[in-house]
């Protein structure tokens, strides 16, 4: 009788025993679980008081995250990529007033060089133009001559260039230098005078 009594207390107390094990684990992960939370929540916190206040002013859970190791390195490497940035944006800055200043001087020779363009056009023009006169008025001169004085005159030029005089002068005083030329060299002047005239078009 007492060994049948027994035997029910014992798996009682083993059906009792069960529970409280998987209640301690249980508790166990839970406070693991908010310690974690903690350390996460101190370790973000001071990042961003360690950020807000400074190094002098931080509190000192501040100061302990930021003298963390993965927290330094961390705050060195964004220090330094910001300091990398600060130095390529001095260089671009330093290159476009490099670039500003070369366009502007680009620009300065340009006007320089459109401006002695210019004026040497000017200068050609007057020269053309001096040239024309200078032409015109030999020209005038030759048709006065008598054509025995200027036919020795003609002889003495090329042929090319005796042309062009000619083509100037009046029909008739052409024709009378002509007559009194050499008839090889006045060949020769006729010659180029209608190969002048080859290519222009009829009227």
């Amino acid at each position: 009788m007492k060994t049948t009594a027994k035997k029910p207390a014992t798996a009682l107390k083993q059906k009792a025993k069960r529970p409280r094990r998987g209640l301690g684990r249980l508790s166990l992960a839970i406070i693991v679980a908010l310690f974690a939370s903690s350390a996460a929540i101190r370790f973000g916190n001071g990042i961003g008081l360690a950020f807000a206040f400074g190094s002098d002013k931080a509190p000192s859970n501040a100061l302990a995250c930021a003298n963390d190791p993965g927290t330094a390195a961390l705050l060195s490497a964004l220090q330094d990529r910001e300091k990398k940035i600060t130095e390529r944006e001095g260089i671009l800055a330093d290159r476009t007033q490099a670039l500003n200043l070369a366009d502007k001087r680009i620009q300065e020779r340009l006007a320089a060089l459109v401006a002695a363009e210019d004026e040497l056009s000017r200068t050609v023009a007057i020269a053309d133009r001096a040239a024309t006169d200078d032409v015109t008025r030999l020209v005038t001169v030759y048709e006065n001559m008598k054509p025995k004085q200027a036919a020795p005159l003609f002889a003495a030029m090329s042929p090319e260039f005796a042309a062009g005089f000619l083509a100037r002068m009046r029909p008739d005083a052409a024709a009378a230098v002509l007559a009194n030329l050499d008839p090889t060299t006045a060949y020769s002047i006729s010659a180029i005078m209608a190969g002048r005239n080859a290519g222009a078009p009829e009227k």
